[in-house]
């Protein structure tokens, strides 16, 4: 906080000041309603946040010096609220999964049931650890990228630490039952209207800071983050039309009715999926895949065909979860060829990451975040074949409510979303903070080695779970009667959920791992030896200094 100028905080002291008396006004009209509680969270944010903000406000005035550099205070802050999300997303996570082995660890309490913490786990590690690490990976690569400096300094902390609020709000209602009952859109109305205005403040933000970029060509990376920003905005607000039962009360009720809100949400849910945890972390791929193997990436022109083709396809995508329904059966038709159609943009992008390897391959075999980077790239052209495949009917009545849905999602979130940015963290906190490397290279193999197993355990325990629980739901006796009792599945699986719990420990305990690395690389004195106008916005850069690659 201490770079923004007096200007700079005396306009963020006006919105938290404005913020503080919204969330007055919450609390008075909400009371004893969860409304009230979290109008008494977003007054104590407020206030903690204004606390900090003139905490230095008597210091030295910034320097203008500061505005030759790129503004990298957001995305170390950023970096550690990603850490901190992913470990709490995570245990909550592996809680949730212990309960479904032994269901007494809810210790029969309301907050602590499967039904609260699970979409705890979801959007802890979705939003907060998902959403934390695009937005930070984005204000990096977008400044790298276009060799030019944030638009301003003090859109950057809003769109952080007002993400960041929204996340507060969203999990801590889960506990108390607050809740949409929409899969990844579980938040309520007031919730969602302030993440509009934190989005909407994003896209303005990265629009203008690509406006100035001093390199005529938008690298590939910046077409994926802003697909992501963008779609993800329009999504949300047609997903989440409510009407609030009244401003005093949290509860809201949808405008969609029937089969019409079943599609709106998994149009939404499914382009969550591509646009969230897909477009922004292929951007994550294109930027930070090259830097780490230090070669281009296999074929710019295959990037930006996949890009088109991804964008396109997925948006027709969603009804593949609503095989069998009320839907009507075109709609159904409709979302399952264009989930096959996707296999062909998602692997031309796996494809071209691997590709670009070539060469390289000595590398992954001795740098365990460069292996971090290709795993992702593996599991992400394995998640999608898999999901084009249980797109097909026939396969999705097999499938469909079990186990096998779970074991898919979570090899993308783990071996796809969660490996890629770890990869990329470990590529970009050395560069952040000025060190020639992490603080242990053996504690980054011994984090993909954790993480590794740990999601391979998870994916297979839940591919064999499902499989036999879609199996045993369908078989019948020779009198047309089901053979198996729902119980009997139950103790079917038992054995699958344990091992699930397991892997997700250890991915949980590989998470924390990579904390305590980064914590001690950033406690670790700078060492770096990089020339001055190696990391310096193009108009800065020294006369004769060396000009970096488009890459960079």
């Amino acid at each position: 906080m201490g770079q923004l100028t007096t200007g700079e905080r005396d306009f963020g002291a006006i919105i938290l000041i404005v913020l503080a008396i919204i969330g007055i006004a919450m609390a008075a009209a909400g009371r004893a309603d969860v409304l009230g509680i979290h109008g008494a969270m977003v007054l104590l944010y407020s206030l903690a946040l204004l606390f900090v903000l003139f905490s230095g406000a008597f210091g030295t005035p910034p320097s203008p010096a500061r505005l030759t550099r790129y503004y990298d205070d957001p995305i170390k802050v950023g970096v550690v609220l990603t850490l901190f999300w992913a470990i709490f997303g995570m245990f909550i996570g592996v809680w949730a999964a212990a309960q479904l082995a032994w269901p007494s660890l809810n210790f029969d309490t309301s907050w602590a049931s499967f039904g609260r913490i699970r979409p705890a786990h979801t959007s802890g590690v979705i939003f907060g650890f998902g959403g934390n690490a695009l937005i930070t990976t984005s204000f990096h690569v977008v400044q790298r990228t276009s060799r030019a400096r944030l638009a301003d300094q003090l859109s950057p902390w809003i769109v952080l630490f007002g993400f960041n609020l929204f996340c507060l709000i969203a999990i801590s209602g889960y506990f108390l039952g607050v809740t949409q009952s929409k899969e990844y859109a579980e938040a309520e109305w007031y919730a969602d209207i302030w993440l509009v205005i934190v989005w909407v403040t994003y896209f303005v933000l990265y629009v203008r800071t690509l406006a100035r970029r001093k390199e005529p060509h938008i690298y590939v990376a910046n077409w994926y983050y802003m697909a992501f920003i963008l779609v993800v905005a329009i999504l949300h607000i047609v997903n989440n039309l409510a009407v609030p039962l009244s401003f005093a009360h949290a509860k809201s009720y949808t405008i969609w009715a029937g089969v019409q809100d079943s599609m709106v949400q998994w149009w939404y849910g499914h382009n969550a999926v591509a646009f969230f945890l897909t477009a922004g972390f292929l951007a994550m791929l294109y930027y930070y895949l090259p830097k780490r193997a230090e070669r281009p990436i296999f074929s710019y022109r295959l990037s930006i065909l996949s890009f088109w083709g991804i964008t396109f396809f997925y948006m027709w995508a969603g009804s593949h979860h609503l095989h069998y329904t009320a839907l009507p059966h075109w709609v159904q038709n409709l979302g399952m060829t264009f989930s096959v159609m996707l296999l062909v943009p998602s692997w031309a992008s796996a494809g071209n990451a691997l590709l670009t390897l070539n060469g390289a391959w000595h590398k992954v075999r001795d740098d365990a975040t460069l292996r971090f980077i290709m795993m992702a790239a593996f599991f992400y052209g394995l998640s999608t074949f898999e999901g084009s495949f249980l797109a097909i009917r026939p396969v999705n009545a097999l499938s469909h409510y079990t186990d096998w849905t779970v074991g898919h999602v979570h090899a993308g979130a783990l071996g796809w979303v969660a490996m890629i940015t770890f990869g990329s963290l470990y590529t970009l906190v050395p560069a952040i903070w000025k060190r020639e490397r992490m603080y242990s290279a053996a504690l980054v193999e011994v984090h993909f080695w954790l993480a590794l197993v740990g999601t391979l355990i998870y994916v297979f325990a839940m591919w064999n779970s499902g499989i036999i629980q879609g199996l045993m739901w369908r078989t019948y006796s020779p009198d047309d009667t089901l053979v198996y009792s729902f119980v009997d599945t139950l103790l079917a699986m038992y054995p699958y959920y344990i091992a699930r719990a397991f892997g997700g420990l250890l991915f949980l305990i590989g998470a924390i791992v990579a904390a305590y690395n980064i914590w001690m690389t950033v406690r670790s004195p700078a060492t770096a030896t990089l020339p001055l106008d190696e990391d310096l916005p193009v108009d800065e850069r020294p006369v004769g200094g060396a000009t970096p690659t488009p890459a960079e």
